[in-house]
């Protein structure tokens, strides 16, 4: 259960009288309405207040049905949201205040952010049962004057009617006559009347269900003041109203607590599904989720097959000699990584990874061919589908790549070589994105014709096309030991924005199993992965 819906559960039950136990010696409700009553009658006969000559007034029958009477003597049975304790009564929101609109700012004149005496509340500066302070806007002397009578004291209620719908709050000491926009109603209590309770109640799902109802028989929701005023209220003896008041402040200080706890939670179970993934590849990319078998076939012989694959696009005219150039990692007599290249060998300072004897460790470079996708004018993309579509950053999340119904798309005549189409076990990267998006590894599990990558995105395919080998490789390109390399290289490029050089990018570190342990090791991730989404439903 959310804090929200633990607050509204505990002022429903306020307002069902299951809240506190009743007192026998309460005076009950009803004479407090006969004392309202009086106190009204004294306000017409000074001329504060006019009478409502549509009063109605709510009673309980014999056949303990409710029913309300109309000023003409008419009787009609009243259909009350649910039943209450015998010593209290239903009324009517007119029959406890004065509802009164606000006004708007006059057509050309405007409001100000430099304080005076004339503050202008308005709905965005309505929450939590009060102001907030920190947008406050005040009318000029001109603005003030020609909307002086629309004000709002610090002993009313305000009630959103446009926006924010049907919210209620007190108005501080410190804006006692502030101006009130016309999207809000001010209820003016009348003597005898508890102010908190009535908040309390207004607030509560008890009269909140009232309003939806009102506002979604209509295309533009907006309470007025007469729908207001027919607002059902569930009233309480006047001690009672006291100790329900009481009650509900001491059990909100406690729903606050059990907010900060609840958000806590939240948090953890937003992350913990996530960081569970990472942990789960960080242990597969250090050889510790599945056993090493002695008898796998060498990884030498995976790697035969690129070098040979390597060999052949050479021959082709599609790698240069110098791509042919592979380093040699291994570990010395003194534990520490070399790298051997021709005829040097270098120690490696930056090398991050514990050793597993079966496996290899190779520059990204060694086994993967990286290009950065198609460059292009900006003036020459449209919305028409039914040319190439180009995809970029945001088609990229952890894991998953999807097409986007706001792809651009760039005319076929821009296309100089259809090689550069996404193709099935290809690798998606962003060169440019923000920081938490930095190392985003999407895998193309098809081939997407008519479709490239954006000069913002990096390309990786794999020398030895192989489902097996590429499904390694996005798990491996996504643990935390292949991001923690890609975040060391990332530099700040822009506002916000952050770039991932390629000429450092193809010399990260990869580790690669034989071709049997990678197909074990993409079994069991793809095992656990199943359960974290089963935990997640």
């Amino acid at each position: 259960m959310t804090p929200e819906q633990l607050k509204a559960s505990i002022l429903q039950r306020a307002m069902e009288g299951k809240l506190v136990p009743q007192d026998p010696n309460d005076e009950p409700a009803s004479e407090l309405l006969k004392r309202i009553k009086v106190e009204k009658e004294k306000l017409i006969k000074e001329g504060k207040i006019k009478r409502d000559k549509k009063e109605t007034e709510i009673f309980r029958g014999d056949d303990n049905l409710h029913y309300e009477k109309f000023a003409d003597g008419t009787i009609k049975e009243v259909d009350v949201p649910f039943e209450i304790p015998e010593s209290w009564e239903w009324v009517k929101i007119d029959q406890l205040a004065q509802a009164k609109g606000g006004k708007r700012v006059p057509k050309g004149m405007k409001l100000q952010e430099e304080a005076n005496s004339y503050a202008y509340l308005r709905v965005t500066d309505m929450k939590d049962e009060t102001i907030l302070d920190f947008k406050i806007q005040y009318a000029p002397k001109q603005v003030r004057d020609a909307i002086k009578n629309y004000t709002i004291s610090s002993e009313d209620l305000y009630i959103t009617i446009a926006g924010t719908i049907g919210n209620a709050g007190t108005i501080p000491k410190k804006y006692d006559g502030a101006l009130l926009t016309e999207n809000a109603l001010k209820l003016v209590l009348y003597p005898l009347v508890n102010r908190f309770y009535l908040l309390r109640a207004i607030n509560s799902p008890a009269i909140q269900n009232q309003f939806k109802a009102l506002f979604n028989q209509v295309a533009q929701p907006k309470l007025s003041i007469r729908s207001t005023n027919s607002t059902l209220v569930p009233l309480p003896p006047i001690d009672e109203q006291k100790r329900i008041i009481n009650k509900i402040d001491e059990m909100i200080g406690l729903v606050e607590s059990y907010s900060e706890s609840h958000q806590s939670l939240k948090l953890i179970n937003e992350e913990f599904p996530d960081k569970l993934r990472k942990s789960i590849l960080q242990y597969a990319m250090q050889g510790k989720l599945v056993p090493q078998d002695p008898n796998d076939e060498p990884v030498e012989v995976l790697l035969d097959k690129i070098r040979a694959e390597k060999q052949r696009l050479f021959e082709e005219g599609k790698l240069k000699k110098k791509d042919l150039q592979e380093s040699i990692i291994y570990k010395g007599d003194d534990n520490s990584y070399y790298e051997k290249k021709e005829k040097s060998d270098s120690l490696i300072d930056d090398f991050i990874m514990d050793t597993v004897d079966n496996w290899s460790y190779k520059r990204l470079n060694d086994i993967i061919l990286i290009n950065t996708g198609l460059s292009y004018k900006k003036e020459d993309l449209n919305l028409d589908s039914s040319g190439v579509r180009i995809v970029r950053g945001g088609n990229i999340a952890p894991m998953s790549f999807k097409l986007l119904d706001n792809d651009y798309f760039i005319n076929k005549k821009h296309i100089n070589n259809e090689s550069i189409y996404l193709k099935k076990n290809q690798l998606l990267t962003p060169v440019s994105t923000s920081l938490d998006h930095v190392g985003k590894i999407a895998r193309l599990k098809q081939d997407y014709p008519n479709t490239v990558a954006g000069g913002f995105v990096f390309q990786f395919t794999p020398i030895v096309d192989s489902n097996v080998l590429s499904q390694y490789l996005e798990y491996y390109l996504s643990s935390p030991i292949f991001y923690n390399q890609i975040k060391e290289i990332t530099n700040l490029s822009g506002q916000a924005l952050y770039n991932v050089p390629k000429t450092k990018l193809v010399q990260l570190f990869v580790a690669i199993p034989p071709q049997n342990e990678q197909l074990s090791i993409i079994e069991k991730v793809e095992q656990f992965f199943h359960l974290i989404g089963q935990l997640q439903q």
